[in-house]
């Protein structure tokens, strides 16, 4: 099983595929993703986003807040990156 992971910022998407697992900075803490996990919507804090592929290979994101919302293997992301440009 796999996740479908959108991550965006206002102006472009920032990455988009599949993963097996994603870890996220949430203002109460990180919180970590698997196929399967309950639906979650919550607000992103400062951090790094962290998405590991099907090989093993990570795709790293600087973030400085946003949301993430997660339902039926679904992970979306819409985060203010460090570099905004």
């Amino acid at each position: 099983m796999a996740l479908t992971v959108d991550i965006v910022a206002p102006n472009r998407v920032l990455w988009e595929g599949e993963a097996t697992f994603v870890t996220a900075p949430t203002v109460e803490g990180s919180i970590g993703l698997l196929p399967g996990h309950e639906p979650i919507l919550s607000v992103l804090g400062a951090g790094v986003v962290k998405v590991v592929l099907a090989g093993g290979e990570d795709r790293l994101l600087d973030i400085t807040g946003g949301f993430i919302s997660f339902d039926h293997d679904m992970v979306t992301i819409m985060a203010d990156p460090v570099d905004a440009g």
